[in-house]
């Protein structure tokens, strides 16, 4: 390793004005100037050796202006291809990993090169070590970046040399992976990471065959941090949140139940104020879908967006959610009616919910109350619930006529509902006057073989 400089030691390089820059760039090393000439750096640089064979006269000065790195950077390399051991740490080896590949500092060109001593000092003695693989990676936010196909599996996809014998230990110290996805863990962790880096990282975890839980529970708490819990309308910010949103449905693993439905149904509210693409908001709503036996009726209550917004509920949004869930448990052959029952007494409520919305039409009413009888259909016993939604709405649009209160009154099956629903419709005053007659009749049957 390289022995730390005297405080008092000049800056690497001279003015851009100097004459000799053209042949040579100088730099000091310990208060002593040394010549930085092509040779050396061709010997070393696979990529600088073949410029200099097609022009002979390159000029090094500007080909080291054109090297994605900083300064510092680019004299540790100096120091390197001039002899001097390196001084490698958590906050440069990507930037010296990223370099030595542009560079073309191999093996195949020169035995002992820069790029593999970086490697190797990264995987050995980086990340085995969690809090100085997220200083590593936190010190590429604003410099070149490393490929990540140089770096190795930042978490590796094995337990074999994790020992998990001392419970008390591990409680209190875990293991780099639990940390990483540990949602109570108050260290460093991949949520510091910018979505410049996290993204790629995240896309090789998932592409390097790391558990999927582990995956979503990562991008759980990075989507929590920057987008449930960030503030301000500043259109930046909005911007941000935006492409973080988008990036966290790409990279979420495609099986069902890996995130909560209502952390879906959050992420959906948020896409949607976000105005995201229509590929996210669509990925989001067909995730729910596949699980929408597992939601409240508080989730599918979504408020509408937009200045021309009529409806208090995006009741459209729901609807495709709905069919989603079906298509899915058609497909699936699934015997088990447990999710169908769910879903139908979660569109029961739903109903019942937005069926006070004075905005909400006839025609989308009875168009819900016709998707919910097909979601109940073979599954329920009784159509109270439709009774129920039917009678609020009746209730709160008073203004109707006879006629279209006829055309709501169409859904209820009185054969279904039971004694005691019939009963309160016959009592309704806002049921008309035939539905009242039939819900007599059957109230009377009902208490007749009662």
């Amino acid at each position: 390793m390289e022995k730390k400089r005297s405080k008092d030691t000049s800056a690497l390089w001279l003015p851009k004005s100097t004459p000799d820059l053209q042949l040579n760039v100088r730099g000091c090393q310990r208060g002593q100037a040394f010549t930085m000439d092509k040779e050396l750096l061709a010997a070393k640089s696979a990529k600088f050796a073949a410029r200099l064979k097609e022009n002979p006269q390159e000029d090094l000065s500007n080909f080291l202006h054109i090297v994605p790195a900083d300064a510092e950077t680019i004299e540790l390399v100096a120091r390197f291809y001039h002899g001097y051991e390196l001084q490698i740490c958590s906050q440069n080896v990507v930037q010296l990993i990223s370099v030595a590949d542009y560079l073309e500092m191999t093996e195949s060109h020169c035995k002992d090169n820069l790029l593999n001593k970086a490697v190797s000092y990264f995987q050995q003695r980086i990340l085995p070590i969690w809090s100085e693989t997220i200083k590593a990676l936190q010190s590429t936010e604003k410099k070149a970046k490393a490929s990540p196909q140089l770096l190795g599996e930042p978490i590796r996809n094995s337990t074999a040399n994790v020992d998990d014998s001392d419970e008390d230990y591990e409680i209190y110290k875990p293991n780099a992976r639990r940390r990483l996805f540990d949602f109570d863990w108050k260290s460093e962790d991949l949520t510091t990471l910018s979505l410049q880096l996290y993204e790629p990282l995240m896309h090789g975890m998932n592409k390097h065959g790391v558990p999927s839980q582990y995956v979503a529970a990562s991008l759980c708490n990075y989507i929590k941090k920057w987008v449930f819990c960030g503030s301000g309308e500043e259109a930046h910010k909005k911007r941000y949140q935006k492409d973080i949103l988008e990036a966290v449905e790409r990279l979420l693993p495609d099986e069902i139940g890996l995130l909560l439905c209502t952390l879906l149904f959050q992420m959906l509210r948020h896409a949607i104020y976000l105005e995201v693409t229509s590929d996210c908001r669509n990925g989001i709503e067909i995730r729910i879908g596949k699980q929408l036996d597992q939601a409240r009726v508080q989730d599918l209550l979504i408020p509408s967006q937009g200045y021309s917004k009529v409806l208090q509920y995006d009741i459209q949004c729901v609807r495709r959610i709905v069919k989603v869930f079906y298509a899915n448990y058609s497909s699936s052959n699934v015997s088990d009616v447990t999710g169908l029952i769910a879903v139908a007494d979660l569109i029961d409520e739903f109903l019942a919910e937005v069926a006070s919305d004075i905005d909400l039409k006839i025609s989308t009413f009875v168009g819900l109350a016709e998707m919910m009888i097909s979601a109940s259909m073979g599954v329920k016993k009784n159509s109270d619930g439709i009774y129920r939604a039917v009678s609020i709405y009746l209730d709160k649009h008073r203004h109707m006529t006879e006629s279209e209160r006829e055309e709501v009154c169409q859904v209820l099956d009185f054969q279904k509902m039971s004694p005691q629903a019939c009963d309160d419709a016959a009592k309704n005053e806002s049921v008309v006057c035939r539905a009242v007659a039939v819900a007599r009749h059957y109230h009377e049957r009902g208490a007749e073989f009662g």
